[in-house]
Formats: C-alpha cells, sequence, structure tokens
C-alpha cells in the first residue's frame, strides 16, 4: 500500500495496543482504510459488500494482531487478511471458483514479445478521462481472481514482488509469471476498447 507509518511508530503502536491501548487501533489503522476498501470492492462489485469485508478485515486484523510477528510490512499482513476474507464470501456466495494453476516460469517465457506491451502504457492524459477510467476498472473486473489479485497488489497498490508473494503465500517466481500473464490479458481487453474511444490516436501500436 502506497501510505506507510514508520517502521518504529508502528511497532510502537502494535505493541501499546496488545498492552491495552485499543483506543490506538483506530490510528493505526487509518492509513490503510481506503487501500483496503478498494481491495475488496474490486472482489466484490458490491460497495455493501465490500464495505462489509473491509469491516471484517480490520476486525480480524484486531482480534489477531498478537500473531502479527513484523516479518513483512503490517500492511502486506492487512492484505492478506482482505484477500482470504473476499474469497471466503465469494466462495460461500458461489460467485467464482477459484482457480488453481500450476504454472512455471518457462510457459511464460514462451510468449511472444510483440504481446508484452503493458497495459499502463496508455497515456496518462487518458486515464484521466471517466469513460477510460470505468473502460479500466471493468477490464480488472473481467480477470480471474488469480490474475486480478497480482495486478492489483503489484500495478496499483505498487507492491514489491516479494511483498505481493508474502500477501498472496505464493513464490516470487508464481507472482512473476501472473503478473505477466495479467498484463497481456489487459492489454488484449484494453486495446480496442481505447481505440473506439478516441479513434484519431492509436493507444498499441
Amino acid at each position: 500500500m502506497k501510505v506507510e507509518l514508520s517502521a518504529p511508530n508502528e511497532a510502537q503502536m502494535i505493541a501499546a495496543i496488545l498492552h491495552g491501548d485499543t483506543e490506538l487501533y483506530h490510528d493505526l489503522i487509518r492509513p490503510y482504510e481506503h487501500s483496503v476498501y478498494s481491495m475488496a470492492l474490486s472482489f466484490m462489485k458490491n460497495e455493501s459488500d465490500a464495505e462489509d469485508v473491509a469491516q471484517e478485515t480490520f476486525l480480524k486484523a484486531f482480534r489477531n494482531l498478537g500473531q502479527f510477528r513484523g516479518q513483512a510490512k503490517f500492511s502486506t499482513w492487512l492484505i492478506s487478511i482482505t484477500l482470504n476474507e473476499a474469497r471466503g464470501r465469494l466462495r460461500r456466495q458461489s460467485v467464482v471458483r477459484m482457480e488453481i494453476l500450476d504454472e512455471t516460469l518457462e510457459e511464460a517465457g514462451r510468449v511472444q514479445s510483440a504481446l508484452l506491451r503493458e497495459w499502463r502504457e496508455v497515456p496518462s492524459e487518458a486515464l484521466e478521462r471517466k469513460e477510460v477510467r470505468e473502460i479500466l476498472q471493468e477490464a480488472i473486473r473481467n480477470l480471474s481472481p488469480i490474475y486480478r489479485e497480482v495486478l492489483l497488489l503489484r500495478d496499483v497498490e505498487e507492491l514489491s514482488i516479494e511483498e505481493t508473494a508474502a500477501a498472496l503465500t505464493v513464490s516470487t517466481a508464481t507472482v512473476k509469471v501472473r503478473l505477466h500473464r495479467a498484463r497481456m490479458m489487459m492489454q488484449k481487453q484494453l486495446a480496442p476498447q481505447l481505440k473506439t474511444t478516441s479513434p484519431k490516436r492509436r493507444w498499441f501500436q
């Protein structure tokens, strides 16, 4: 997540909360409220469900704060809880079936380089337009969960490869493969739509 408390202050706050100063918890999670909600909304597609996921995330984080060992960032730990809560709700609602893929870097290496133009190459002025933002959001929602997760964490939340792997509890190699494929899928979805929204300019050559 983009907004971080300094490590010493965060650690001190967590220690104080665990020793009974529970009112500090609101200050601890405040920098992450928007990111947690946005992550939940990208999965639930419904504001009410997203709010429930975010609320449950922070409740579970509070109840299990003593289990946080500081080996990863607090923000990464929160993301893991958010993802698990969203996945659980989706399974219970039978909205999606989680995919289990056994991928290797060798598979990704066989993809033609011509297809590797990243979705992030869309000009920033285009993304500022409401119509294009909606197209982008819809393209992300259309990704299957394993690709949507890695794309959101790496390209939206800007976590590192290692932080993304920790949040998803997968290897860094798996993160690289899934990100590689997610970006290709985004490019394929966005290219024709963006050409339609602005016929005078080709966003993807």
